[in-house]
């Protein structure tokens, strides 16, 4: 049986965007939405039209050039929204029209000051709208997490047949364990009439830390659309990380899962992103962060340097980068200062390396890292009292 294709859904350029100091310019945009199109994004959340006129062109301008996946534009559940972003995305070749409302007790006593029905017929009345100017109209469930399921079945169930083409179901607030929010798309996949009409998607965000492990559950019970950023930026404490999900279905679900996302650009993508929207990517970050495949403990780069697949699941040039780093600190070992003393050509015997991994020792203590530059003038102090 060929694998299922799970789409990826970026909007690094929309939520991602949102977080302060992260607003980016035009041509930033441009260049940002062009590295997204070479690495394979299947829909690109260009922004949200009527929030801004700068928001507006931004979405006009993408929709004008990148022609490889859909261009996105998200609206709230408002008529004005909906021609507005309707408006801006006239010259894709394939438009999207984003549009929702708040589903949970929350959102609709205290957000929106509303009723039950009234959020299912203002639901109804958007996608409708929406319909009328472009065939793709995707629906957000907004809060999705905290909304009960046998309503949101009902939501979910009544924009469908509507003409809604993808239904979103976001855990807006990160509320959900990952076995919550498996059962709740497992739920609107078992009780939603026409649900097989629709393609099912997460947008998962990260308060608890969760986003990736509840879109993965989300995958294993019937989503085949992943909303996701690059770096996992977003509100708050962000969102669903493109590079985590898109390695997890190929480390873990192979066979099962695919993407077409050509994780050879990820690294190069993350980085734009970072230096774009001067949002530094954690030093520990899964996949992209820069110490990703980097070792310095003597045990793990001992394994390391023997057989990779010891220490590490991945291999650094399936992301886009050319090898694993042993960095050199005081609890590295003999069999790593061997190792970085032969790539700066260095080949030492058994007695020269107890000498030098002596005096290493002694300046390791004394420094965070040993560079490249330090063990070679320590070699050439070093060597020539061996000889």
């Amino acid at each position: 049986m060929p694998s299922k294709k799970i789409e990826i859904f970026d909007t690094t350029l929309r939520d991602g965007e949102q977080v302060p100091g992260c607003k980016l310019n035009h041509t930033q945009k441009m260049i940002v939405a062009r590295q997204l199109e070479e690495l394979g994004v299947d829909v690109l959340e260009a922004g949200f039209p009527v929030s801004s006129p700068g928001d507006f062109k931004a979405v006009e301008m993408i929709s004008k050039e990148i022609r490889k996946p859909i261009i996105c534009g998200l609206s709230r559940a408002i008529e004005g929204d909906i021609k507005v972003a309707a408006e801006a995305l006239k010259y894709a070749a394939r438009p999207r029209i984003h549009t929702g409302i708040g589903t949970s007790p929350i959102h609709i006593q205290h957000k929106l000051r509303s009723t039950q029905d009234k959020i299912i017929e203002r639901s109804i009345d958007a996608v409708s709208y929406a319909k009328s100017f472009v065939e793709d109209v995707e629906f957000y469930a907004e809060d999705a997490g905290r909304t009960d399921n046998e309503y949101l079945a009902k939501v979910i169930e009544a924009v469908i047949a509507a003409g809604a083409t993808v239904v979103n179901i976001p855990d807006t607030t990160g509320y959900c364990l990952p076995h919550e929010y498996g059962e709740k798309i497992a739920y609107l996949v078992e009780n939603v009439k026409g649900i097989h009409k629709a393609t099912i998607s997460t947008h998962c965000h990260n308060d608890l830390g969760l986003a990736t492990a509840n879109s993965i559950a989300g995958v294993m019970n019937g989503v085949t659309q992943i909303e996701c950023t690059m770096n996992g930026i977003g509100e708050r404490a962000g969102n669903t990380s493109l590079e985590e999900v898109v390695m997890v279905l190929r480390q873990k679900f192979k066979g099962v899962y695919h993407t077409d996302i050509n994780t050879k650009g990820l690294t190069e993508t993350s980085r734009l992103v970072s230096d774009s929207m001067s949002v530094q990517v954690q030093a520990n970050k899964a996949i992209v962060g820069e110490n990703a495949f980097a070792h310095s403990s003597g045990i793990h780069q001992d394994g390391v340097i023997k057989f990779r697949e010891s220490y590490e699941i991945i291999d650094p040039i399936d992301v886009g980068l050319t090898h694993s780093e042993i960095i050199l600190t005081a609890r590295s070992g003999r069999a790593a200062v061997a190792y970085k003393a032969k790539q700066i050509g260095y080949d030492l015997s058994k007695d020269e390396l107890d000498i030098i991994y002596h005096n290493f020792i002694s300046l390791a203590d004394s420094k965070k890292y040993v560079s490249v530059d330090d063990l070679e003038v320590l070699l050439k102090k070093t060597l020539p009292a061996v000889v």
